[in-house]
C-alpha cells in the first residue's frame, strides 16, 4: 500500500468521527447501559466536586480572610462542602470499584462475541486477501483498547464540558478577558494535537505489516507446533532472527520517519500553546489588572490564576478529545466495516438439503483464486451417484483440494455450475448445506477441549456417547481413549490443562476422522485421510470407512494409491482437468498416467 493511500485513509470528516465514536458508545451502552450512565454521571460529579472545592471553596476562604467574614459563617460553608465531597467519594468508589469491575468484562465479552460471530461467517476468500486479512486482524486485536478509549472518551468529554461550563461561569462573573486567553490557548493546542494524533495513527497503520511479521517470529518460538523443528534444525533460527531484525528495522524506520514532525507538533502543543500563555502572558495580565488598574482584588487574582489552570486543563481536554476521537474513529471504522461485511457466499433461495447420500454433478466448472487470470480448474464435468465412493488423485497442484472446496461451497465457481440432488448448490441455505457434509482436511486441527468435544466439535451436552464411541472405534482411536484416565472427558493438548494429552500425528488424524464418522452427513470429503497412519492402521481404516459410509457418498483425496483401490471410481486430475477416470483395474489396463503413478509407488511389490 502506498504512502498516499495510507494518508487518504486518515482523512475523516467531523461527521465520520462522531458517527464512529457514537457507534462504539452504542455497542457499549447495549452491553451495559447502567455502567455507561453511572460512568457519565461520575465524570460530571468529579469535576463539579473539584470546582466547588478548589474554586468556590478556596475562593470563599481567601475572600473571608481578605474582607474579615464571620468565622461561624465560614466554618458552616466548609462543613457543607466537606460533607458533599465525602458523599461524592463514596459514589466514585461505587462506580469505579464495584460497577467497573462487574460491568466492563460484560462490555468486552459482548463486543468480542459479535466480532467472533462475524469472523466465523467470513468468506474463505477473505483470508486470501492480505490487505483484508491485515484489516481484520487489526480490528479484532484493537477491541479491548478501543473499548477503554471509548470509556475514556465519555469521561474526558463530559469532564471537559463540566469544567468549561462551571469555570466559564466563574470567569464571566469575575473577569471576561480571562476567557479570551483560555480560548486562544485552546485553539492552538487543538490544531497541533489533531495533527499529532493523525501521525500516530499513520505510524501504526504503515508499520502494521512489519509488526505482524515481527509478531510471527515471536509466536514461532513459543508455539509447540514448531518446537521440534527448531531444536532439530537450530540453523532455522538464523532465518527467523533475520526476519525479526528486518521487520524490527522496518518498524523502527517507520517510527523514525515521523519523529521530527511528532517532536515539533508536541512542542507546539505542550509549550507554545499552553505554558507560554499561562506562565507568561496571562500572569502578566493579572498583575497589571491588580496592581496598575486596581480592578481585581488579590484574592480574586489568586483564584483566577488557579482557575485559569483548571480552565486551561479543561479546554486541553477538548484539544485532546477531538484528535483522540479521530484516532479512535479510525480504528472503530475498521471494526465497523468488519461487522458490516456481507458474505458473498449466500443462499439464492434458502432451500434445505437432505442428509441422505448426495448426488453431485459438476457442469463445465472453471475456477481461479482471487484476481488470477489463469484458471486452476478448467471446464470440469463430473457426475457422482448417490452412495458412490470417489477417489481424486493427481500430482500436487492438480486442483484436487480446490475442487472439494468448491463442492463444500467455501468458494463459488467462476463459471459453470455444481448441482446437488439436481439443484444448484447456490440455492441451498449455506450453513445447512455445509452441515450435511463431513470433512477432514490435510491440515485438520485438534482443539483445546476434551475428547468428546473434539469429536462433536460442540459442547458436550445431550450428546450420544454411544455414537461417539462407535465413531472412535471405526477410526481406530477407541483403544487409546480407553487407556486415558478420564476416557472421553480427557483434556487434549496442554494449552489450558497440565494433565492434558498431546496426541501423536496418527492419533490426531484418527480423531479428525472420527468427527466425520460421527456426523450425520450425506457427503463425506476426506483430504488425505490416512497420510499420518501406518500401513496396518491404514488398512483397518479403509475397511472401517467402507463399513461406516456404506450409505454415504464419499470423496477422498489420496496420494497413497493403495487407498484408492477401495474406490468405486478414481478421477485423475492434471493441470486442473480430468485426464482419466475409472476403477483401479480399468485405469491400470489403460496403462496411462494413473498406471504410471501406480508403478512408481507399488511396482516393486507387484513383482513379488
Amino acid at each position: 500500500m502506498t504512502k498516499k493511500n495510507e494518508k487518504e485513509k486518515t482523512k475523516q470528516s467531523v461527521k465520520e468521527v462522531f458517527s464512529n465514536n457514537l457507534f462504539l458508545l452504542k455497542l457499549m451502552f447495549t452491553a451495559s447501559p447502567v455502567y455507561v450512565i453511572f460512568m457519565a454521571l461520575e465524570a460530571i460529579r468529579g469535576q463539579l466536586s473539584i470546582f466547588f472545592e478548589h474554586t468556590v471553596g478556596i475562593g470563599y476562604v481567601l475572600e473571608a480572610a481578605e474582607f474579615n467574614y464571620p468565622f461561624k459563617r465560614v466554618a458552616t460553608v466548609i462543613l457543607i462542602l466537606a460533607g458533599a465531597i465525602t458523599l461524592g467519594m463514596v459514589f466514585t468508589v461505587f462506580v469505579g470499584d464495584y460497577l467497573g469491575e462487574k460491568e466492563r468484562p460484560k462490555i468486552r465479552e459482548k463486543i468480542k462475541m459479535m466480532l467472533y460471530d462475524k469472523a466465523k461467517d467470513m468468506d474463505l476468500a477473505c483470508y486470501d486477501n492480505p490487505e483484508f486479512y491485515n484489516e481484520q486482524v487489526l480490528a479484532i486485536s484493537e477491541v479491548d483498547r478501543q473499548i477503554d478509549r471509548g470509556i475514556q472518551f465519555i469521561q474526558n468529554t463530559l469532564s471537559g464540558i463540566t469544567v468549561f461550563v462551571s469555570t466559564g461561569i466563574y470567569f464571566f462573573m469575575k473577569d471576561k478577558v480571562s476567557i479570551l486567553f483560555a480560548v486562544v490557548s485552546f485553539a492552538m493546542a487543538f490544531a497541533f494535537n489533531q495533527m499529532y494524533n493523525k501521525l500516530n495513527y499513520l505510524v501504526r497503520v504503515e508499520g502494521n505489516p512489519f509488526t505482524r511479521k515481527r509478531d510471527y517470529t515471536k509466536r514461532i518460538y513459543y508455539l509447540s507446533d514448531y518446537a521440534k523443528e527448531i531444536r532439530l534444525n537450530p540453523d532455522v533460527s538464523n532465518i527467523l532472527l533475520r526476519n525479526f531484525e528486518e521487520a524490527n528495522d522496518e518498524v523502527y524506520a517507520v517510527e523514525k520517519k515521523y519523529t521530527k514532525r511528532k517532536f515539533f507538533l508536541g512542542f507546539m502543543s505542550r509549550y507554545v500553546s499552553n505554558a507560554m500563555f499561562s506562565d507568561v502572558l496571562y500572569i502578566s495580565y493579572l498583575v497589571y489588572m491588580a496592581s496598575v488598574r486596581g480592578t481585581l482584588s488579590f484574592s480574586t487574582v489568586a483564584i483566577l490564576y488557579a482557575s485559569f489552570g483548571r480552565m486551561k486543563n479543561g479546554l486541553r481536554i477538548f484539544t485532546d478529545v477531538y484528535p483522540f476521537a479521530c484516532e479512535t474513529s479510525l480504528y472503530v471504522n475498521k471494526i465497523r466495516k468488519f461487522l458490516a461485511y456481507k458474505p458473498e457466499i449466500v443462499s439464492l433461495e434458502g432451500l434445505v438439503p437432505t442428509k441422505e447420500a448426495k448426488e453431485m454433478e459438476l457442469q463445465n466448472v472453471s475456477f481461479a483464486y482471487g484476481n488470477k487470470t489463469e484458471d486452476l480448474l478448467k471446464d470440469i464435468n463430473l457426475h457422482i451417484k448417490p452412495g458412490e465412493k470417489i477417489a481424486l488423485v493427481g500430482y500436487n497442484g492438480a486442483g484436487k483440494t480446490t475442487l472439494v472446496k468448491l463442492l463444500m461451497r467455501l468458494y463459488d465457481v467462476d463459471s459453470g455450475a455444481i448441482l446437488t440432488d439436481g439443484k444448484d448448490i447456490r440455492k441451498y441455505d449455506v450453513a445447512k448445506y455445509r452441515d450435511t457434509i463431513g470433512t477432514v482436511f490435510q491440515d485438520f486441527k485438534i482443539f483445546a477441549g476434551n475428547v468428546k468435544e473434539n469429536v462433536l466439535l460442540n459442547v458436550d451436552t445431550d450428546c450420544d456417547e454411544g455414537r461417539i464411541t462407535q465413531a472412535l472405534t471405526d477410526s481406530g482411536l477407541m483403544k487409546r481413549v480407553q487407556g486415558m484416565k478420564a476416557g472421553l472427558d480427557t483434556e487434549l493438548t496442554t494449552e489450558f490443562s497440565q494433565d492434558g494429552i498431546n496426541l501423536s500425528g496418527g492419533e490426531s488424524q484418527k480423531l479428525a476422522i472420527a468427527r466425520v464418522f460421527y456426523k450425520e452427513a450425506g457427503l463425506m470429503i476426506l483430504d488425505e485421510p490416512s497420510s499420518a497412519l501406518d500401513p496396518i492402521a491404514e488398512y483397518q481404516l479403509n475397511h472401517a470407512m467402507l463399513s461406516a459410509t456404506k450409505d454415504k457418498t464419499v470423496i477422498f483425496i489420496s496420494h497413497r494409491l493403495s487407498t484408492t483401490r477401495i474406490a468405486d471410481r478414481i478421477i485423475m486430475l492434471e493441470n486442473g482437468q480430468i485426464v482419466e477416470q475409472g476403477t483401479h483395474e480399468e485405469l491400470l489396463s489403460q496403462d496411462g498416467k494413473y498406471a504410471q503413478m501406480w508403478k512408481v509407488q507399488a511396482g516393486a511389490y507387484i513383482a513379488v
